[in-house]
């Protein structure tokens, strides 16, 4: 049973949504970073990247910008950038790109789920990364970027889901890369009741994308229990900030892998020697998209290949079977001689948002091969995890990017307990 609550968010200022609201902080690397706070001093960068307020000698990690991070977001605050909802609610945040939409629950996670395994993840993270956000949220005492989580959908939260959006939203913006957002509060305490009652039923809810965020999150909390062992459990650092969405909406693209070298094998030993795991042919189409699940491109020398696993490298395990650990374990492995794709160097991966054309422009500048996957499906996502197994990394690339700055969950006040349905 799923512990999802509601609560008060600082929201952007009504007409200032567009202007805060930001891609989340790890899309960028510093240098975009800095020039897109430089370009738009409103934007949530200025405090989920607060290193782009220093010049190149102050380190990313330094303690004085998680106190500029800090100190910005308490100006914006007192500046009436940001307004805090009077009482617990749950928000409604629907993104529609390219004609198709998704709609989550913005509401607070238990890290007692997640420590139960009732929020269930399939990656690892990384403790560098963790410590990063860690320190930013603690220093800040506020949850700044949500992590999106996936259900499995029914019927009773789809209707819910529904009526909440009959009225007209709170925010309805249209973001510079073409994605709308729109926001709706649910606040009156019957619907808020309903709303939680429902979320109880859910038995599992899925880490879909912010895996560091989330173990950052739970990690600030653990760490707040043990400054306060008096704590109650109802307090804000109990619970961390997330968007929950139904499966059945989401939309999960392909990640794509290019390749720096050949490992030394001329291209037609290489094709001979692939052929022993995949069925080799020249693709009819270029450039080339796999079109089912065991499938992929090959760009190699300005000629798209299609190649198809054998039957005798499929799997029915959860995590064997995927497409991303077939190329893996039968040929950037063996082949190849990518035995780690976390830390070789000889590998890069492309999200699908790039487009294809992405890796032909790669192979053309600093890579020789590319290889263009099937998207993993939300239905193997939740398989590994309910496995209790983890994914190859960057095995999903989901789309559209939920954006930080549109809800913030404070860390500071006890939860208004009178507003909850025990």
């Amino acid at each position: 049973m799923a512990d999802i609550r509601p609560f008060a968010a600082f929201r952007p200022a009504p007409g200032m949504e567009s202007a805060i609201a930001a891609l989340p902080y790890d899309v960028y690397n510093r240098q975009e970073a800095t020039e897109e706070a430089a370009r738009n001093p409103d934007s949530f960068l200025n405090i989920d990247r607060a290193e782009t307020g220093f010049g190149p000698e102050v380190d990313t990690y330094a303690p004085e910008v998680y106190q500029r991070a800090s100190r910005v977001l308490r100006e914006w605050i007192a500046q009436g950038k940001f307004r805090k909802d009077e009482a617990p609610c749950y928000y409604l945040y629907e993104l529609t790109m390219n004609g198709r939409s998704q709609t989550g629950i913005v509401a607070c996670a238990s890290i007692d789920d997640y420590l139960n395994q009732v929020i269930k993840k399939h990656e690892n993270t990384r403790a560098d990364k963790e410590q990063d956000r860690i320190c930013h949220v603690d220093t800040c005492d506020m949850q700044t970027g949500p992590i999106f989580l996936a259900y499995r959908s029914h019927e009773m939260l789809r209707e819910t889901i529904r009526k909440g959006k009959e009225e007209g939203p709170a925010c309805d913006f249209t973001s510079e890369d073409g994605i709308r957002h729109r926001v709706w509060v649910i606040s009156e305490e019957d619907r808020v009741s309903h709303i939680r009652e429902q979320l109880r039923k859910l038995n599992a809810v899925y880490i879909a994308d912010g895996h560091h965020r989330c173990a950052s999150a739970v990690k600030v909390g653990l760490k707040r229990r043990e400054e306060h062992p008096e704590y109650t459990g109802e307090e804000e650092f109990n619970f961390f900030l997330s968007v929950l969405f139904p499966d059945e909406e989401l939309y999960i693209m392909d990640y794509n892998r290019v390749v720096r070298d050949l490992n030394g094998y001329t291209e037609e030993a290489l094709l001979e020697k692939i052929g022993e795991s995949f069925e080799v042919e020249k693709a009819e189409q270029a450039p080339y998209h796999p079109d089912r699940k065991g499938r992929f491109g090959l760009f190699l020398n300005d000629t798209w290949y299609r190649l198809t696993a054998r039957p005798h490298i499929l799997s029915d395990d959860a995590v064997d079977g995927l497409d991303v650990s077939l190329l893996q374990n039968h040929l950037l492995g063996p082949v190849l001689g990518i035995q780690d794709p976390k830390t070789d160097k000889r590998i890069d991966f492309v999200g699908g948002i790039r487009g294809i054309e992405e890796l032909e422009r790669r192979v053309h500048t600093d890579m020789k091969a590319a290889f263009s996957m099937y998207p993993t499906s939300i239905g193997e996502l939740f398989a590994v995890a309910d496995a209790g197994r983890l994914m190859p990394p960057k095995s999903t690339w989901f789309e559209p990017k939920l954006r930080s700055g549109l809800f913030l969950h404070d860390l500071k006040e006890e939860r208004q307990a009178e507003r909850q349905t025990k």
